[in-house]
């Protein structure tokens, strides 16, 4: 009689009659998109009184144009590009700044550098 014996052994399951108790799986791929509600369709959304669905990645107006007025979407596209301009003209500022700055502190350090040469060499002299 072992010290350590396995004294667990479970009893095995006996197979299963059925695989499963549905019959769905016997129906074609068709009906049980139907039945399980698989086809979702395009995805679809009403905003604003607009009813838009999504299309190849985009968001597209359902009557297959934009209802809205043409002269508001000519002013909003004229001024995201003067905003864009603005951005790109406030980088390029923000880059000369930088390296003005960078270019200040190299020159305090030189000068930091000098001063302080300056000073050990006036103190041997004494």
């Amino acid at each position: 009689m072992p010290l350590f014996g396995n004294s667990f052994s479970p009893k095995k399951t006996p197979p299963r009659k059925w695989a499963s108790l549905s019959n769905l799986h016997l129906l074609d791929r068709s009906t049980r998109e139907v039945e399980l509600g698989l086809e979702y369709g395009t995805p679809t959304m009403n905003l604003a009184g607009q009813s838009l669905k999504f299309e190849n990645g985009h968001w597209v107006s359902e009557s297959g144009s934009f209802v809205g007025d043409r002269r508001e979407l000519q002013r909003l596209r004229k001024r995201n590009q003067q905003l864009e301009e603005e951005n790109n003209l406030l980088r390029l500022k923000v880059d000369i700044l930088l390296d003005m700055l960078s270019e200040t502190t190299a020159e305090s350090h030189l000068m930091e550098k000098e001063l302080e040469e300056l000073r050990q060499h006036s103190r041997r002299k004494k």
